[in-house]
C-alpha cells in the first residue's frame, strides 16, 4: 500500500483540468488509508479546506459526518480502524459560479480498484453522496431513493448516505426517517466495528 500511496501522491492526471477551473489550483491527492480498517468511508472528493489541510473532512461537513456516525475525532482518524477514500483524491475546484465541480471520473477509473484491493478487512462501506453510491451500490436512482433503500444495502455491507454538507439541512428536515431510523442502526453497527480487535497488517 505504501508504494501505491506514493504513486497516488504524485498523480498529475488532472493537472490541466484543475488549472482551467476558477480556482486554478494544483493537484493535491488526499487519502487516509489503513489496510486493517473495518470501516471504509467513501466520500465524493476533498473540498477547498481539505485541499489546504491535506487531511480529510477537516471542515463543517466532517463535523456533521462524525456526529452522524457517533465517532470522536480520534476514532474517526484512527487509520487502523477507519479508511477514508473518496471517489476522487483531489479537490476538483469550483466553476465560474462558485459551485463544487464533480469528482473527475478518471481518478476512480485509474486508482480505486487497486486501492480497495489493499483494504480487504473492510466490513462496512459508507457510500457518501451520489458518486460513491453509484460506484459501490451500482444504484443510479436519486440520492433520496438510494438512501431510503438502506436496509437492503446494509445487508450487503454498504450504507448509502447523503453528503453531510450543511446545504443538505433542508433534505434532513424533509426526511426525518434518516435521523430517526437509519442513524441509530448505523451507529450501533459502527460501534461494534470499532470495538472489534483488528487484525495486524
Amino acid at each position: 500500500m505504501a508504494e501505491l500511496a506514493d504513486r497516488i501522491a504524485t498523480c498529475r492526471l488532472c493537472a490541466d483540468r484543475f488549472a482551467a477551473t476558477a480556482t486554478a489550483h494544483q493537484p493535491r491527492p488526499v487519502l487516509w488509508h489503513g489496510t486493517t480498517a473495518r470501516l471504509l468511508i467513501a466520500g465524493q472528493a476533498p473540498g477547498l479546506r481539505v485541499h489546504g489541510s491535506g487531511k480529510p473532512f477537516t471542515d463543517p461537513s466532517g463535523q456533521r459526518l462524525r456526529a452522524w456516525l457517533g465517532l470522536t475525532a480520534d476514532q474517526f482518524y484512527d487509520r487502523s480502524r477507519v479508511a477514508i477514500l473518496p471517489m476522487a483524491f483531489c479537490f476538483p475546484g469550483y466553476d465560474a459560479r462558485g459551485a463544487d465541480l464533480p469528482p473527475p471520473l478518471i481518478c476512480a477509473a485509474t486508482w480505486r480498484a487497486a486501492v480497495l484491493a489493499q483494504h480487504n478487512q473492510v466490513q462496512l462501506v459508507l457510500a457518501v453522496g451520489a458518486a460513491a453510491i453509484r460506484w459501490h451500490l451500482g444504484d443510479r436512482r436519486a440520492v433520496t431513493d438510494a438512501v431510503a433503500g438502506w436496509p437492503a444495502a446494509l445487508e450487503r455491507g454498504i450504507c448509502p448516505l447523503p453528503h453531510p454538507s450543511w446545504r443538505n439541512t433542508g433534505w434532513i428536515k424533509r426526511n426525518p426517517w434518516f435521523e430517526a431510523e437509519l442513524l441509530p442502526v448505523l451507529r450501533a453497527r459502527i460501534q461494534t466495528l470499532m470495538e472489534t480487535p483488528h487484525d495486524p497488517a
